[in-house]
């Protein structure tokens, strides 16, 4: 015997079947996952409740919680508190093994990336940034934060750190439309060589979730990064702030003999 399949129109459809060693949970989020992927259910659709999915496939809501903790797991599906579920569009891997900017990233991944800048000024650096850019605590550093989309979903806030004296004017280029990593070595002429990162974990604040649209409370990935140019020295320093339901990351340990 079959359930009737629960007929979602642009949400997809899901058919249980009863009769199957697959759990129910494995079932829908399984038949989620793959409608997802097929571009059949498409990012940022807005999906139906715990309570309305199994109301109209006739079972509890328990499957249900589990196939949607699931897929939120994955980047398949956005929740949060006192909001109608959001389809996703699955965790980005995040690939270290390379220097390569986000967009770059992105794009090599297939995936549409864009940019918002949310402020560009010029102040004097931190302690901490002093330190990583190899700098006096006097000279001036660009302080350029940025909002960063896949597929039109906000996926990271980043920070940037650049010392003024390395690339004046900054502020007047197209920062939006143009990768950063593109402009320091096209526009400014310094190649990159490598970066170093320090990733961690935090937990998002009320700005952070707003600018996000996330959970207050909820993961992030938190990724201090200082890039050097192909003469070693430090050009930027970043903060990078990920959504940890949409990112995940990917580093290769080679033993030495």
């Amino acid at each position: 015997m079959r359930l009737e399949p629960a007929e979602i129109s642009e949400k997809g459809n899901v058919v249980l079947n009863p009769e199957s060693y697959v759990p129910y949970y494995e079932q829908i989020a399984e038949q989620i996952r793959r409608q997802i992927r097929a571009k059949v259910i498409l990012p940022g659709t807005e999906f139906y409740s715990e309570g309305e999915l199994s109301k109209l496939l006739g079972i509890s809501k328990m499957p249900v919680r589990q196939a949607f903790q699931k897929l939120r797991s994955e980047g398949l599906l956005i929740i949060a508190q006192g909001k109608r579920p959001i389809i996703g569009s699955e965790r980005v891997r995040w690939d270290f093994q390379e220097l390569r900017g986000f967009s770059e990233e992105m794009r090599r991944r297939g995936l549409n990336p864009s940019t918002r800048v949310l402020s560009i000024e010029s102040q004097n650096p931190t302690a901490e940034t002093a330190k990583a850019l190899q700098i006096e605590a006097e000279q001036q550093v660009y302080y350029l934060k940025r909002l960063r989309f896949v597929d039109q979903q906000p996926v990271a806030v980043v920070t940037s750190f650049l010392p003024v004296h390395l690339f004046p004017e900054l502020e007047k280029l197209d920062l939006a439309g143009q990768s950063l990593y593109y402009i320091i070595e096209n526009i400014y002429r310094r190649p990159l060589q490598m970066a170093e990162e320090v990733i961690g974990a935090v937990n998002a604040g009320p700005d952070e979730a707003s600018i996000l649209q996330t959970a207050v409370g909820s993961a992030l990935i938190i990724i201090r990064e200082t890039t050097y140019d192909t003469q070693k020295i430090p050009i930027e320093y970043s903060i990078s702030l990920f959504r940890g339901d949409r990112y995940t990351t990917s580093v290769i340990s080679v033993r030495k003999r």
